[in-house]
Parts: structure tokens; sequence; C-alpha cells
């Protein structure tokens, strides 16, 4: 069995172990906050439920371990998974522990959402085998991971990462370019920028702006994404006709991308008090429960259409 190293817990880290775990990895586990095996428990409650229900067919659970240093945790890795707090001093510490005492070969991959490889690579006794492996939560259910290069990385490391992703059912995608964030937050962080400024400027609620992703645009993402979506905007003549009827309006005044609202007490107590008001007084493990199903569900009939997500699963033999 190959053996997968998760340094760092926390929804992130503990989601990551849920899925090596359940495609059939050995899992040793590292995290020295007091509460961590119990949220890795907790994570790995949710996923056992919930994978089985998205793959028809899964390999027998791999062992878990918990280990009192890093040095036990990632002795005979094959693939180290970093998820620590988002400080660079902080990664720079775990991943020199970690490199002194994992393989030579080893792949050392940084769950970072920010940080560039060549950041992370610093100072580091065997850079080329550093790189980032970013993926989205909970990690256990979302198939997407941003695999981020740097010029140092061998193209055949870089294969071989794509490869064990691949074997954990993870569609990877591979950055060439390295950029503060990569893609998917850059995306993210756009609309949540906009957002913010919509609430702060009294013009629609937490609760509203929510209700136009989930009830409109969040559901043709989900299948045909931002491209294909557009494409189909503009009608039979595709992209083209759609970039000449709507590009002009990127050159109005509508949004406010390049500018940040302040987060002051103000708007942070009104984004916390609207938020309250929509949770309606339904936990974090009650939303995720929900969040969870509904992907489950989501995943399900994309996969009986053989498009998106769905169609990547069944190429996995997940079967409808």
């Amino acid at each position: 069995m190959p053996t997968a190293a998760i340094i760092g817990g926390g929804v992130i880290g503990s989601a990551w172990a849920s899925r090596f775990l359940l495609h059939g990895w050995e899992v040793r586990f590292h995290d020295p906050a007091p509460n961590s095996e119990t949220v890795l428990r907790k994570v790995l409650d949710k996923a056992r439920r919930w994978v089985p229900e998205v793959y028809d067919q899964l390999p027998a659970e791999g062992a878990l371990t918990v280990c009192g240093s890093i040095a036990h945790a990632v002795s005979f890795a094959d693939w180290v998974q970093e998820s620590t707090p988002e400080r660079l001093e902080i990664k720079h510490s775990v991943l020199g522990e970690i490199q002194a005492s994992c393989p030579a070969e080893t792949i050392v991959a940084s769950s970072t959402s920010g940080f560039m490889p060549s950041e992370l690579q610093a100072g580091s006794s065997r850079p080329d085998r550093i790189l980032v492996a970013h993926p989205y939560n909970p990690v256990y259910l979302l198939p997407i991971v941003e695999v981020v290069s740097s010029t140092v990385l061998a193209e055949e490391t870089v294969q071989h990462a794509e490869a064990l992703l691949s074997d954990i059912g993870m569609k990877p995608i591979t950055l060439r370019a390295e950029i503060p964030a990569h893609v998917g937050d850059r995306l993210l962080e756009a609309v949540w920028r906009e957002a913010l400024w919509l609430i702060k400027d009294g013009v629609a609620t937490t609760q509203q702006i929510d209700d136009i992703m989930t009830h409109g645009f969040g559901l043709r993402w989900a299948q045909k994404g931002l491209f294909e979506t557009y494409r189909t905007a503009g009608g039979e003549a595709g992209m083209k006709h759609f970039l000449e009827q709507f590009g002009p309006c990127l050159q109005w005044p509508w949004t406010k991308l390049t500018d940040v609202p302040d987060l002051d007490e103000e708007l942070i107590d009104r984004i916390v008090e609207q938020s309250d008001a929509q949770a309606a007084g339904r936990s974090v493990s009650e939303l995720e429960e929900e969040r969870d199903a509904n992907l489950v569900a989501m995943l399900k009939a994309l996969r009986q259409q053989d498009t998106a997500a769905g169609a990547f699963l069944n190429r996995l033999g997940a079967s409808p």
C-alpha cells in the first residue's frame, strides 16, 4: 500500500487524510494541536458517510496511524501533504523538518491557497521535490486540485504528482506559471471583493447574494463553467458574438474590483449579523451536512448526464 503523510490537520488536512484513506492508502497523520484527532475523526466520519454515495466501488480503506512527530509520520511516505497555517515562516520550518526525515524521492505538496512554490522552496534542501497541491473544501468530495510547479521541478516529477493524485480520484489541473493565490482563489477573491462592496453599500444582504448564486449562475457554473456558459449566451454564433455584444460593458464602471472595502468593525458586524440571521440557528456541522448531501446529489446528476465533474467520475469507473 502507498503511504501518505498528512502534516497539519484542521478541516483541510483532515479531509486530505480522509480522501487518501478511502482510496486505499495508508495514512500517517501528525498535528500537535490538542483537538486535532477529534477534528480528524469527525471529518473522517463525514467522508465515510458521503464518499460511497459518489463512488460505487472503493478499495478497502487504508490504515490510519496518528503520529507524535513529523519525523515519525514522514519516514516512509510516498507523498507528504502539508496543511499548516498560512504563514511562510511556519511552512518553511515544517517543510524543513519534513525533508530532514522523509525519503529523498518523496514529493512534498503544500495545500497553500496563496504562496507560490518558489516561495515555499526558498532555503529548502531539496526544492525540486516541493510543489503546491491546492484542493477545495470538502477535499473528500470535490475532485479538483491545482498542481502548481516551478522552474526547479522536473517534468517527470510533475507527472508523477499528477499520477499519484489521480490514484485517489482527483482531477489535477497543472499550472505551469506561478502566481499568488493560483487560479481558483483569484477568481473567488474577485467575487468576494465585489460582494463585500454590495453589503457595505447597502445594496444587498448575505442572504440575497447567496440566493442569486445558488438559484442562478451557480447552477450553470456547476455544469458548464464560466466560458461555456457565456458561449451558449452568444447563441449559434457562439463566443465571438457574445464578446462583440457584451464586451463593451467591461468598460462601464459597474464593479469595484480594483478597490478593497475597509473591513472595519461596522462592516464586520453587519456581515456577521446578516450571516447569523441567514443560518437561522443551524450549526456549522448542520450546514456541512446540507452541503455534502447537496454535493452528492449534484454529482450523481452530473454522472447521469455524463458531463463536467460527473463525466470525470464516470471515467474513474464510478458508474451511475
